[in-house]
């Protein structure tokens, strides 16, 4: 019986083309689709990419201030589209992460930016003003009051934590 190394050889090529070919291990895969209108690229910190983060354009060259903001894929990569011309200052927003500096840009650009790592909780939550904070809040059912040590109505815990 003789042996071929020929169909052991063809698959290897073929698995090769089949990894290179995929999105994940391309080269380009990082790379971000943008056009005249769009500024995009990638959000990175000391952590790697930074998925789910806020990146946010805004510009005072227009009539009224205006600003955008998206969030990052998993891979870090964001789009801002649709952009009206003018130039922007762009930076990130997270949880855990401080405001990055504001980077100058306009439309059409691909932009790396950095995502600067809070040093401590207390820095990071700075950055998220009370009112968001309690916007997370919800609220036990009506039914559920008098709170063990707490309010008497929704309305009571209400104005606590507007006034806190």
């Amino acid at each position: 019986m003789k042996y071929s190394q020929q169909p052991m050889a063809l698959f290897i090529a073929g698995l090769l083309v089949a990894l290179i070919s995929q999105p994940g291990i391309a080269a380009e895969s990082s790379a971000v689709q943008i056009d005249e209108d769009d500024i995009g690229g990638v959000v990175t910190s000391t952590n790697g990419p930074e998925a789910g983060v806020w990146v946010i354009a805004e510009t005072y060259d227009l009539p009224t201030g205006y600003s955008k903001t998206v969030i990052t894929d998993e891979q870090g990569r964001y789009v801002i589209p649709d952009l009206p011309e003018a130039s922007y200052e762009v930076f990130v927003r997270g949880y855990g992460l401080i405001d990055s500096p504001r980077v100058d840009s306009i439309p059409g650009q691909q932009l790396a930016l950095t995502a600067v790592v809070a040093p401590s909780e207390a820095a990071a939550a700075e950055y998220y003003p009370a009112s968001y904070w309690n916007s997370l809040l919800e609220l036990p059912d009506p039914e559920e009051f008098p709170l063990f040590g707490g309010a008497e109505t929704q309305g009571e815990l209400k104005l606590r934590c507007k006034t806190a």
